[in-house]
């Protein structure tokens, strides 16, 4: 899935990941070991100073927001009942979608959606093909292997093409527009593969999780259906859409329903009592909230890079450390040379300083395992921004952790302490 097996001091990628594991944190367990250990930090800082002593700068909104007129319609049976059709009407113009054409199917996460569709097209034996700017999600390769098929992965058209040209048996190829390292495709390139994944009848699923937003609002590109892909799927909880955490799948309706019924026998399906918030988030969505978030994001990016230098990664929509210099910067501070860590563990690390003295909750505490091994700073709400008391603020604390990350790299037993509350 990656075209690195090592990263960049020579640690093999643990299988699945873009990164490596290390001797702290060693498995999906320990990561949600230290996501405990954050909801303790969490709850400390609440319990003292109330819900504001914690910032939401994750990106990502998975909140549920209720209008107590609805309360009384928040059941599995009678949400749907009110509520449906509109969604469904919403969320195809949302998506770029034909009424006569297309359909949609509420997820409990995005995760979700992309299983479901492996279980209806792939088969154990098959091929399914990724193609992204980089490296497809973790969860698409995960969804491949479940059904026993063998995963290929490629980057841009040019590589899928090749692909495409030596695999035997592909029943599935899996786009993405906008990867975890948030480079995006070209509209040519993902025109391109729609193209030639349907020139040998091969269906396409676009993984669009953030990609259905920042696509049209940014980067000036189609909304989801109108790439012509079969089925495609984005998450409720990015940029701009305000929650809940709920996976939107919408296609061809013929395949939608196949997908629906698989994704109901096997409990997939998001709750249908939620929908009132899904049609809020819906409702409320406007372009130009997405813009306005990568503004303040550079701005962030600004403030950080004066800070760090050439250290930091910018995007054009995010900024964001490298797991790899997160501990490089921390071992010059400390005057050591000796690697203990690998990167995600000084990543993990610094979110947790982060956390816990300046109430900073960062995107790796959001997805798990993480899908990236940097510190991610993207989609930053000027609202909280401000809260927090701006962008040079921001950057203040983040030298300030890395500071005292350099009090606790060389100790094993420290780091341990400190993701998990104890040393063992």
């Amino acid at each position: 899935m990656h075209d690195a097996l090592t990263d960049r001091f020579g640690n093999p990628l643990a299988p699945g990941l873009p990164y490596a594991r290390g001797a702290i944190v060693t498995s999906t367990q320990d990561d949600l070991r230290k996501l405990r250990r954050a909801w303790q930090v969490i709850e400390a800082r609440v319990r003292k100073d109330g819900p504001d002593a914690v910032f939401n700068f994750t990106g990502l909104e998975r909140g549920l927001a209720i209008e107590p007129s609805v309360a009384a319609f928040l059941d599995d049976e009678v949400a749907p009942a009110l509520y449906g059709d509109r969604i469904t009407a919403l969320a195809l113009e949302h998506l770029g979608g034909r009424a006569e054409r297309h359909d949609i199917m509420l997820f409990n996460r995005m995760t979700a959606a992309t299983l479901a569709t492996h279980l209806v097209l792939v088969k154990a034996g098959d091929t399914v093909i990724g193609v992204s700017p980089s490296y497809s999600h973790p969860t698409v390769a995960r969804s491949a292997a479940l059904v026993g098929a063998r995963f290929v992965d490629t980057v841009g058209s040019t590589g899928f093409a090749v692909a495409l040209d030596h695999a035997d048996r592909v029943s599935l190829v899996v786009l993405t527009r906008l990867a975890v390292t948030y480079e995006a495709l070209p509209t040519e390139a993902l025109r391109e593969v729609v193209t030639l994944a349907h020139a040998r009848g091969i269906p396409v699923y676009l993984d669009d999780a953030g990609g259905a937003r920042v696509g049209p609002a940014v980067l000036d590109q189609p909304r989801m259906l109108e790439l012509d892909v079969d089925v495609g799927a984005t998450g409720l909880d990015k940029y701009g859409t305000v929650g809940p955490r709920l996976g939107l799948l919408a296609g061809d309706k013929a395949l939608v329903s196949q997908i629906r019924a698989r994704a109901f026998e096997l409990g997939l399906e998001a709750r249908p009592m939620l929908y009132p918030a899904v049609l809020r988030s819906l409702e409320q969505y406007d372009p130009a909230r997405v813009r306005a978030l990568v503004a303040t994001t550079k701005a962030v990016a600004a403030a950080l890079r004066e800070r760090l230098g050439h250290r930091l990664h910018e995007t054009s929509l995010t900024a964001q450390l490298f797991g790899e210099d997160v501990l490089e910067l921390a071992l010059e501070q400390a005057g050591q040379s000796q690697r203990r860590l690998v990167p995600i563990e000084a990543t993990a690390a610094l979110a947790m300083l982060l956390l816990e003295d300046h109430g900073i909750l960062t995107v790796h505490f959001a997805g798990l395992p993480p899908g990236i091994s940097a510190i991610l700073f993207k989609f930053v709400s000027p609202e909280t921004l401000r809260r927090f008391g701006g962008a040079p603020a921001f950057a203040q604390a983040v030298d300030d952790s890395l500071t005292r990350l350099a009090g606790v790299v060389a100790s094993a037993q420290s780091v341990r302490m400190l993701l998990y509350g104890s040393p063992a």
